[in-house]
Protein backbone atom coordinates (compact mmCIF):
# COMPACT_ATOMS: atom_id res chain seq x y z
CA UNK A 1 0.00 0.00 0.00
CA UNK A 2 3.07 2.25 0.63
CA UNK A 3 4.26 1.71 -2.70
CA UNK A 4 1.26 2.66 -4.77
CA UNK A 5 0.81 6.04 -2.23
CA UNK A 6 4.62 6.54 -3.12
CA UNK A 7 4.14 5.91 -6.74
CA UNK A 8 1.06 8.25 -7.26
CA UNK A 9 2.32 10.95 -5.25
CA UNK A 10 5.65 10.90 -7.59
CA UNK A 11 3.47 10.82 -10.93
CA UNK A 12 1.85 14.07 -9.11
CA UNK A 13 5.00 15.32 -8.92
CA UNK A 14 5.61 14.62 -12.11
CA UNK A 15 2.96 15.85 -14.11
CA UNK A 16 3.08 19.24 -11.87
CA UNK A 17 5.56 20.66 -14.42
CA UNK A 18 2.90 19.81 -17.23
CA UNK A 19 -0.06 21.48 -16.04
CA UNK A 20 -0.94 25.37 -16.24
CA UNK A 21 0.79 28.10 -14.07
CA UNK A 22 -0.96 31.15 -13.74
CA UNK A 23 2.12 32.75 -12.38
CA UNK A 24 4.35 31.85 -15.38
CA UNK A 25 1.42 32.83 -17.19
CA UNK A 26 1.49 36.11 -15.50
CA UNK A 27 5.64 36.31 -16.10
CA UNK A 28 5.00 35.84 -19.96
CA UNK A 29 2.08 38.33 -19.97
CA UNK A 30 4.28 40.76 -18.55
CA UNK A 31 7.27 40.21 -21.44
CA UNK A 32 5.14 39.80 -23.92
CA UNK A 33 1.50 41.32 -24.33
CA UNK A 34 1.66 44.03 -21.81
CA UNK A 35 2.69 47.02 -23.97
CA UNK A 36 -0.39 46.47 -26.05
CA UNK A 37 -3.13 44.93 -23.71
CA UNK A 38 -1.60 46.96 -20.72
CA UNK A 39 -1.26 45.45 -17.11
CA UNK A 40 -4.95 45.58 -16.41
CA UNK A 41 -5.81 43.95 -19.87
CA UNK A 42 -8.10 47.08 -20.06
CA UNK A 43 -5.71 47.49 -24.15
CA UNK A 44 -5.62 50.62 -25.88
CA UNK A 45 -8.55 52.54 -27.19
CA UNK A 46 -8.72 52.32 -30.72
CA UNK A 47 -5.61 50.49 -31.13
CA UNK A 48 -5.09 47.47 -29.20
CA UNK A 49 -8.52 45.29 -27.98
CA UNK A 50 -9.01 44.66 -24.52
CA UNK A 51 -8.67 41.54 -22.86
CA UNK A 52 -10.63 42.20 -19.65
CA UNK A 53 -14.11 41.22 -20.20
CA UNK A 54 -13.62 40.57 -23.44
CA UNK A 55 -16.46 39.05 -25.57
CA UNK A 56 -14.37 38.04 -28.29
CA UNK A 57 -11.87 36.69 -26.40
CA UNK A 58 -14.29 34.50 -24.18
CA UNK A 59 -16.57 33.69 -27.02
CA UNK A 60 -13.88 31.25 -28.41
CA UNK A 61 -10.78 29.81 -26.55
CA UNK A 62 -9.97 27.73 -29.89
CA UNK A 63 -9.95 30.83 -31.94
CA UNK A 64 -7.72 33.08 -28.79
CA UNK A 65 -5.07 30.54 -28.65
CA UNK A 66 -4.65 30.81 -32.96
CA UNK A 67 -4.41 34.15 -32.79
CA UNK A 68 -1.41 33.52 -30.25
CA UNK A 69 -0.04 31.18 -32.41
CA UNK A 70 -0.88 32.39 -35.91
CA UNK A 71 -1.56 35.74 -35.53
CA UNK A 72 -3.87 38.18 -37.38
CA UNK A 73 -4.42 41.02 -39.67
CA UNK A 74 -7.95 40.50 -40.16
CA UNK A 75 -10.10 43.32 -38.10
CA UNK A 76 -12.01 42.09 -35.54
CA UNK A 77 -14.89 43.30 -32.84
CA UNK A 78 -14.36 43.56 -29.40
CA UNK A 79 -17.09 44.88 -27.02
CA UNK A 80 -18.67 46.55 -29.78
CA UNK A 81 -15.72 48.41 -30.52
CA UNK A 82 -13.87 47.75 -33.88
CA UNK A 83 -10.21 47.28 -34.02
CA UNK A 84 -8.12 47.13 -36.99
CA UNK A 85 -4.24 46.46 -35.54
CA UNK A 86 -2.83 43.60 -36.90
CA UNK A 87 -1.64 41.28 -34.25
CA UNK A 88 1.77 39.28 -35.00
CA UNK A 89 2.61 35.74 -34.07
CA UNK A 90 3.95 35.27 -30.87
CA UNK A 91 7.20 32.86 -30.72
CA UNK A 92 5.83 31.18 -27.10
CA UNK A 93 5.80 27.71 -26.70
CA UNK A 94 2.64 25.34 -25.93
CA UNK A 95 3.47 25.67 -22.64
CA UNK A 96 3.41 29.38 -22.39
CA UNK A 97 0.93 29.55 -24.20
CA UNK A 98 -1.28 27.83 -21.92
CA UNK A 99 -0.11 29.09 -18.85
CA UNK A 100 -0.89 33.37 -20.67
CA UNK A 101 -3.88 32.37 -22.05
CA UNK A 102 -4.68 30.88 -18.49
CA UNK A 103 -3.26 33.34 -16.67
CA UNK A 104 -5.64 35.90 -18.79
CA UNK A 105 -8.51 33.85 -18.47
CA UNK A 106 -8.52 34.16 -14.76
CA UNK A 107 -8.67 37.14 -14.29
CA UNK A 108 -10.11 41.20 -15.78
CA UNK A 109 -13.51 39.42 -15.62
CA UNK A 110 -13.18 36.53 -17.55
CA UNK A 111 -14.35 33.14 -17.90
CA UNK A 112 -12.14 31.71 -15.99
CA UNK A 113 -11.40 28.91 -18.82
CA UNK A 114 -7.93 26.73 -18.69
CA UNK A 115 -5.78 26.56 -22.06
CA UNK A 116 -4.30 23.24 -21.49
CA UNK A 117 -0.80 22.17 -23.78
CA UNK A 118 -3.06 19.66 -25.40
CA UNK A 119 -5.62 22.63 -26.51
CA UNK A 120 -2.81 24.62 -28.00
CA UNK A 121 -0.60 21.52 -29.94
CA UNK A 122 -4.23 21.04 -31.63
CA UNK A 123 -4.53 24.43 -32.90
CA UNK A 124 -0.85 24.36 -34.17
CA UNK A 125 -2.42 22.08 -36.95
Amino acid sequence: MKKYILCIAMMGLGLKGFSQDVNKGKGVYTKTCIACHQATGAGIPGAFPPLAKSDYLNADVNRAIKQVIKGSNAPITVNGKKYTTAMPPQALSDQQIADVLTYVYANWGNTKKVVTVAMVKAQRK
